[in-house]
Order: C-alpha cells, then sequence, then structure tokens
C-alpha cells in the first residue's frame, strides 16, 4: 500500500458496518477504488470481513485473490477455480491425467489468474501439494501411481504459472527464494519466468530475500539474476555459494552490481 496517500479516515477501532455502509454508498467504480485503498491494510489477511463484504458488493472480490496461496484457513480449492480458465494446448495436457470432465467450474465471475498481486515462488508449492492430495482420486486409475501423482502434481504447479503468466497478472511483488536444497520444481519454474521476461519487467518489484547455491544451480540463476529493466527492491541480505567452481562463471561483478549488495 502506497505511503502517501495521506491521513486515513479510519484511524479508529473497526466497525464493520463501516464498510456496508461505504460500499452501499458508493456508486461508481473509481470512488470504490478510493476506499479499496483505504481499507486495504485493515482487513487484507482478514478473510471472514472480505467474505461478508463480498455479500454486500462483488467489486470487493478482487481483493481474496491477491495472495491466494497464503490462505490462513487452508483451504486450497481456488486452485480449481484458477484451472478453469485453461483452454487449448493447457487443457489437453491436464485431461492425459484426471477422470472427471466436471472437476473445475463451468464459468467463474472475474478472470482470477490476473488478480494475483503477490507471488512467492517457494511458498506456492506448499498449497499445490495439499490440493493435489485431495485431487488424485479424479485422475485416471493408471495415473494414481507415486511416480505419476508426482508428475500431476508438477502439471499443475507449471499450469498454475503459465496461467499467471498468459492471463497477464498485473504483480506488485515476485518473492524469489533460492536455496542449497536442489529442487527440480523451482528449478522449472524459473526456467519458465526467463522465457518470459516481460513478467519481471512489467511493473513489477522483485524481491530477492536470501540466495543459497551450488554448483548445479549457479548457471541458471545467473540469468535470472542478470535480467534488465526491473525493479530489483534491496532486500538481498545474505549469498551463500557452496561448490561454485568459479572457472566458467562469468558476469559475477555484474550480478553483484545490478543487486547492490
Amino acid at each position: 500500500m502506497p505511503d502517501d496517500i495521506g491521513p486515513s479516515p479510519f484511524d479508529h477501532p473497526y466497525n464493520p458496518q463501516d464498510d456496508i455502509y461505504l460500499i452501499q454508498a458508493s456508486k461508481t467504480k473509481d470512488s470504490l477504488k478510493n476506499l479499496r485503498k483505504l481499507k486495504i491494510d485493515y482487513f487484507k489477511n482478514d478473510f471472514s470481513t472480505l467474505y461478508s463484504c463480498i455479500l454486500v458488493n462483488r467489486l470487493w472480490c478482487p481483493l481474496l485473490w491477491e495472495n491466494p496461496f497464503s490462505n490462513p484457513t487452508k483451504n486450497y480449492n481456488f486452485i480449481e477455480i484458477y484451472l478453469h480458465n485453461l483452454n487449448g494446448d493447457l487443457i489437453t495436457e491436464l485431461n492425459e491425467y484426471r477422470i472427471e470432465d466436471n472437476l473445475f467450474p463451468s464459468n467463474t465471475l472475474f478472470n482470477y489468474p490476473s488478480l494475483i498481486k503477490y507471488l512467492n515462488i517457494w511458498k506456492i508449492l506448499p498449497p499445490i501439494s495439499e490440493w493435489t492430495k485431495n485431487a488424485v482420486k479424479t485422475l485416471k486409475p493408471e495415473k494414481r501411481y507415486s511416480c505419476e501423482v508426482e508428475n500431476f502434481q508438477r502439471l499443475i504447479q507449471m499450469l498454475l504459472f503459465k496461467l499467471i503468466i498468459d492471463n497477464e497478472a498485473n504483480l506488485h511483488t515476485l518473492e524469489i527464494e533460492i536455496f542449497y536444497t536442489w529442487n527440480s520444481h523451482l528449478d522449472n519454474i524459473l526456467k519458465l519466468i526467463l522465457q518470459n521476461p516481460n513478467f519481471i519487467h512489467k511493473n513489477l518489484n522483485f524481491y530477492i530475500r536470501k540466495i543459497s547455491l551450488n554448483g548445479n544451480d549457479f548457471l541458471l540463476y545467473q540469468s535470472l539474476l542478470l535480467i534488465k529493466d526491473y525493479n530489483c527492491s534491496n532486500t538481498l541480505n545474505t549469498i551463500i555459494l557452496c561448490n561454485v567452481n568459479f572457472k566458467d562463471i562469468i558476469n559475477l561483478d555484474k550480478i553483484f552490481d545490478q543487486l547492490e549488495v
């Protein structure tokens, strides 16, 4: 939330009736947008209040979808709603696994993948893993073996990222946490991001919290760290390089200059 919007008229104990009154009084999208800016700090993570607001005015619904993967209720059924937006080759890939044709909603109110504002590429993995456990029963019998379930989970991860990228989500924060522990799922996601540089360039604050690399990962992440023309916030405070052979590494000085560390 911007710090320069001026004092908030809501600097008093929160009263849900305020929201009902204000939403009902709001007749235009512009006025609702202004109210949204003022109130977002108060209940951006208060899902119960947001659901109540939606019952009054559905234009508050996008607030629930700005950071869905951090849902404190641990209800990850929203992934099914995301997947409703699949089309063409992407849905063909999914149909190779699933057995139910009515797994996803037939229609949705919004283009939900385009509403996401905050994305941490590491934290997206656990919700998908939990959702996959329940989705296994919708898979074809021959796809329910452990190796196939692993492939299905990997597919869902890639499909969700493709949806977010293809629907031109206007992120305000992309957080990347790179750990020493090798994770092929994370590597595939980063490769997808590198194939779509506009995903980073477009209206985005790019936060890098911590980098911990081994020799196998460095060349891949070097490409990521050298991407030009993005707004990279100086939040990096730790770089750990383990078993990295610098013989074939170039542009290391440029990486540090780019990160301002």
